[in-house]
C-alpha cells in the first residue's frame, strides 16, 4: 500500500488542552509520525488571539525588513528570514515554551532537548522586483548530518496555511536515509541544501511532495533532514511562520538565543524542561534595537562543534 503524502495530524480532547499533555495513544501518534513521515501536526494547540498579536507586530516587521538593502532573503526575495522580537511584550509561553510541544520532542530526542534557534520564515506577497517564485527543494542539514533525528523543528504559522498563502511543499519520509550526497550548494552559501535533480525525481516517483493546508492555532512538528521548500504567497497579506529548534541532548550546537533579561527567571532549564544554556539575556532596548539585523536562515549553523571520529 502507498503511503500519504499528507502528514498525520492530531487532534486535542479537552483534557489534554486543560493539562497540558498528549494522552499516551495521541503521544504515540506524533512519535510514530515522526519516525515515518519526519513531521506531525498538531491542532488548535495555540490560542487565536496570541497569533493576532504576534502577526500584527511581525507583518509590520516584515515590511522592513523587505525595505533593507540587503534583506535576509531565503533562496528567493519572495522568502525572509524574519526573528520575531523576544521581549516581555511579544513572549507567549504558549508559542515558545508549549508544554505540548516539549513533550513529543524529549520523547524523540531524550530528556530536556536543547533550544537553540528561534526565527521565522515569512513569504511576501509578489512584487514587480519579486514575482512569485519557489525555493528549490532543499534539506536544513546542509552538512554531514547524523542518519538519526537529532533536531525538530518546531513551526508556528500565525494564520491558516494554504497553497494561496504559500503553504509549505513538504517530502514526507526523505528525513530517513538522505545524507549530504544528495545535496548540491556550499553549507552556509544563500542557496545550500538544494536537493540534486536524480534523488528527487526517485523520490517524486516513490511519494510525491504535498502542500498541505494547516489551520491557525497548529503547531507542527518536524525533522530538520526532511525535505521541503517555500513557496510562493499570492494573496496580498504576507504569511509568517515562526521557527524554533529542539536539538537532542547528546548534539553538540554552539547556537544561542538572545531574550529580552526580564525573562531570565521564566526560561529556566528546571522550568521548562529544555536546556536553555543556548539563552543569552539582554537589555529590551538592546534586544529591540538590533532584532531585525540577524542574517539570512542558510547562514545559521545547525551543525556539530565536533565530530565522533573513527567509530561511525
Amino acid at each position: 500500500m502507498s503511503l500519504s503524502s499528507e502528514p498525520v495530524s492530531i487532534k486535542l480532547s479537552e483534557n489534554e488542552v486543560k493539562n497540558g499533555s498528549l494522552s499516551q495513544v495521541n503521544l504515540e501518534i506524533a512519535i510514530r509520525a515522526l519516525r515515518r513521515d519526519g513531521l506531525i501536526v498538531v491542532e488548535d494547540l495555540v490560542p487565536h488571539h496570541i497569533l493576532e498579536a504576534l502577526d500584527k507586530k511581525m507583518v509590520k516587521d516584515a515590511y522592513a525588513l523587505q525595505a533593507k538593502k540587503n534583506s535576509p532573503y531565503n533562496y528567493n526575495k519572495g522568502n525572509i528570514q524574519q526573528d520575531p522580537l523576544l521581549t516581555d511584550e511579544f513572549f507567549y509561553e504558549e508559542v515558545f515554551l508549549n508544554s505540548i510541544v516539549t513533550q513529543v520532542t524529549s520523547t524523540s530526542l531524550g530528556p530536556r532537548p536543547s533550544l537553540r534557534f528561534i526565527s521565522g520564515n515569512t513569504a511576501l506577497p509578489p512584487t514587480a522586483d519579486s514575482p512569485p517564485k519557489s525555493q528549490p527543494t532543499h534539506n536544513d542539514a546542509d552538512f554531514d548530518h547524523p542518519d538519526i533525528p537529532f533536531a525538530l523543528v518546531i513551526n508556528v504559522p500565525l494564520v491558516t496555511m494554504t497553497p494561496e498563502t504559500g503553504s509549505t511543499e513538504i517530502w514526507l519520509g526523505t528525513h530517513a536515509n538522505t545524507t549530504i550526497a544528495d545535496q548540491e550548494g556550499a553549507h552556509g552559501d544563500r542557496a545550500s541544501g538544494r536537493i540534486k535533480a536524480a534523488p528527487l525525481e526517485r523520490r517524486r516517483a516513490e511519494r510525491p511532495p504535498s502542500q498541505p493546508v494547516v489551520k491557525k492555532g497548529s503547531i507542527i512538528i518536524r525533522d530538520l533532514r526532511l525535505w521541503h521548500g517555500g513557496k510562493p504567497n499570492l494573496t496580498q497579506v504576507p504569511r509568517v511562520m515562526l521557527a524554533m529548534i529542539h536539538f537532542a541532548p547528546w548534539y553538540r550546537n554552539q547556537m544561542t538565543v538572545e531574550f529580552d533579561s526580564s525573562l531570565e527567571k521564566k526560561l529556566s532549564s528546571a522550568r521548562t524542561n529544555l536546556d536553555m544554556s543556548g539563552a543569552t539575556f539582554v537589555p529590551a532596548a538592546e534586544l529591540t534595537k538590533n532584532y531585525l539585523d540577524r542574517p539570512y536562515g542558510n547562514a545559521y549553523d545547525f551543525s556539530q562543534t565536533d565530530k565522533l571520529e573513527g567509530i561511525f
